[in-house]
């Protein structure tokens, strides 16, 4: 999307906590493993940037990576993962 497509990306801004709410059962039981495959697969080094200020384009993965709501249902599992891995 381009920074100029205004209607987009306030779209983007709406859909992407309702998609991340309706998943949310998903993300408390399994996020942590969730978000740390999904964020290796958006910065793999193939991929497009999620970011390109120079072309004035940002992706909708901008807005899932920086979505406060889905780290905070991811954190309860990272957190138990932290522990085991401590522990084990």
């Amino acid at each position: 999307m381009r920074y100029e497509e205004k209607a987009k990306i306030a779209i983007v801004r709406v859909l992407v906590p309702v998609a991340v709410f309706i998943c949310s059962p998903v993300l408390l039981i399994a996020g942590a493993p969730i978000r740390r495959r999904y964020l290796r697969y958006i910065y793999r080094a193939e991929a497009p940037l999620i970011l390109e200020k120079e072309r004035g384009r940002v992706s909708v993965h901008w807005f899932v990576v920086t979505s406060s709501l889905f780290a905070l249902l991811c954190w309860p599992t990272e957190s138990l993962v932290r522990v085991i891995s401590r522990r084990g």
